[in-house]
């Protein structure tokens, strides 16, 4: 209870002096979530979905996989990272390799986060600048309190804050299927993903302000889960009109985390990877509305687990 009207008062102060309901947007797997790591597919992918921020003053922060950078023409890979910082984005840490918290020890875990910044800070140096956020790979904060707590000390040591997740659209289960689509040259099954994508975020970003309502008495400044894909950047005009749609205003990531939200004690620990509304329906006793939940069609489902799959088996060289 004392809990509750803690983050109730800070609520009314923050809304008080909120003109509009934030958001920030953000993108994880930098450079790329792809079915395929040709690099003119992602240089394509990237020029046009930094235009698209750039042209819908969306001030866009990517969490960066290292690890997509490796290979022969590794120089044009990080001319990539290059191009969001010219742009004017930020650019946080996602680990090297997409790794779990739940499944990896905590020390190896630490060791694959360190490795995975030492393109982006050096590239950052270069600017005055640092890396100060991070995002945990499938948002797993730590199966026990002993690895979390561990690598939360490690992340302040080294400036580093968690960027948490409070709305989300899925669009992982789209990009690979509008890649294959792409890729085939079948324009009519791309355009048809892309306007199921559409038409799902439209469906769910109201569900998440609904829902975070629900918990907190209030909407707070959502931070929106993307994906560095050819979906998102044939799609970021379309997005940032379903944004403005529903009051949505987006802001840089700093911002949007002053919100008191934010500061409300994260009770959970396990294996999942729960988003923040999760977290506070826990924290402060409050049910979500998971029944309303839209959910993506089926058949883009079914394609995104079977180009999934084979992107699997053909990383183990199976």
């Amino acid at each position: 209870m004392r809990l509750a009207l803690i983050a109730a008062g800070l609520a009314l102060a923050w809304a008080s002096n909120a003109a509009a309901e934030p958001v920030a947007v953000t993108f994880d797997d930098v450079p790329y979530l792809s079915l395929t790591a040709a690099l003119d597919y992602q240089q394509t992918t990237t020029r046009e979905l930094l235009a698209g921020l750039k042209h819908n003053h969306i001030p866009a922060i990517g969490f960066v996989n290292e690890i997509k950078l490796e290979g022969p023409d590794k120089p044009q890979r990080v001319a990539l990272l290059t191009a969001w910082l010219n742009a004017g984005m930020d650019l946080g840490n996602h680990s090297y390799s997409h790794i779990s918290l739940t499944h990896t020890p905590v020390a190896d875990y630490i060791a694959d986060v360190a490795k995975g910044e030492r393109v982006t800070r050096a590239l950052m140096a270069m600017r005055g600048e640092a890396p100060h956020w991070f995002r945990h790979p499938y948002l797993e904060t730590g199966a026990t309190a002993e690895a979390r707590t561990a690598f939360e000390s490690w992340l302040g040591e080294h400036g580093y804050r968690v960027a948490p997740v409070s709305m989300e659209n899925s669009d992982w289960v789209f990009a690979l299927p509008y890649d294959d689509a792409v890729l085939h040259g079948d324009k009519a099954d791309a355009d048809h993903i892309r306007r199921s994508y559409l038409d799902f975020t439209a469906k769910v970003i109201p569900w998440y302000q609904e829902a975070a309502d629900d918990v907190l008495g209030r909407r707070p400044a959502f931070v929106l889960l993307l994906h560095a894909s050819r979906l998102n950047a044939d799609s970021i005009g379309e997005l940032a009109k379903i944004l403005k749609a529903d009051g949505l205003k987006p802001v840089p990531l700093h911002q949007a985390m002053k919100d008191p939200a934010y500061a409300i004690p994260d009770p959970y620990i396990g294996p999942d990877g729960d988003e923040w509304v999760t977290r506070w329906s826990l924290a402060l006793h409050k049910p979500v509305p998971w029944k309303a939940l839209p959910e993506p069609a089926p058949e883009i489902v079914a394609a995104d687990a079977r180009l999934d799959d084979d992107l699997t088996k053909t990383a183990a060289g199976q």
